[in-house]
């Protein structure tokens, strides 16, 4: 025997799916709305459809970024000066840059009153400070030019850096100015390289400045003609190694 429906009960799904249904698809299109008025994220939003759609989003994505390795870049020369980079040095020997300097002093008549000699970091020019300043003073005498002017062109061609030393005497000195020979030295070398950058623009970069002081004199400062020896202004051409060796060699 067949078994009666009960009455009242019609066919399909029941009435609580039918609501449940209606608010489900309410819920979803509320999210795709919440999502539409924002700054959408693709990926964010691509895993959030699937997951209505019961697919995983852990194995779902692009593929991770490659790890940008840095691009190997090619030093160059130092162009901070705006010039084009110098070709390379000519290599001299001692005695060339010796005789270079010597056909200078020769030919500018300064034979009798600027030094030359060797020495282990290469060539040396000793000036009397008498020719360049006045007692306890680092300003250039007006007729300093005459002694510096001859070697700028020199020191623009040899391939070298020069090392101005400033040297005294052991007298003290205690003025606002100079409140030991270490100032008054180290001021009366920077002065020589400010006048060959200032008055024949030579590269900054080619000099040194050094403040000896009263500490490498050349004699006993017990006479007057001693001390005299002693303030100078010294010029060192200095060598590479190649004429370092050869000095040694000389030696």
């Amino acid at each position: 025997m067949r078994k009666r429906r009960s009455q009242g009960e019609l066919p399909g799904s029941p009435h609580w799916m039918t609501t449940f249904s209606d608010m489900m698809t309410l819920i979803l299109v509320f999210f795709v709305l919440l999502f539409s008025l924002s700054v959408v994220d693709t990926i964010k939003f691509q895993a959030f459809l699937a997951s209505f759609q019961g697919v995983g989003v852990l194995d779902w994505g692009e593929k991770p970024m490659e790890e940008v390795q840095p691009e190997t870049i090619t030093p160059i020369q130092d162009l901070s000066s705006g010039r084009d980079p110098l070709p390379p040095a000519p290599d001299y020997t001692l005695m060339e840059v010796y005789e270079m300097v010597q056909q200078t002093l020769a030919e500018a008549g300064l034979d009798d009153q600027v030094g030359l000699r060797y020495e282990e970091a290469g060539v040396a020019l000793d000036i009397p400070d008498k020719v360049l300043f006045d007692t306890a003073k680092a300003d250039l005498k007006p007729e300093a030019q005459a002694v510096l002017d001859p070697l700028a062109d020199l020191f623009r061609r040899l391939p070298f850096q020069v090392h101005v030393e400033g040297h005294t005497d052991s007298r003290p000195i205690s003025t606002r100015e100079f409140p030991s020979n270490w100032e008054l030295s180290g001021a009366r070398a920077s002065r020589v390289i400010r006048y060959y950058i200032d008055t024949h623009h030579l590269d900054p970069h080619k000099f040194v400045a050094i403040g000896y002081g009263e500490y490498r004199p050349v004699a006993p400062n017990d006479t007057e003609e001693n001390m005299q020896l002693n303030r100078r202004v010294v010029m060192v051409i200095r060598a590479n190694e190649v004429i370092q060796r050869e000095v040694l060699a000389v030696e």
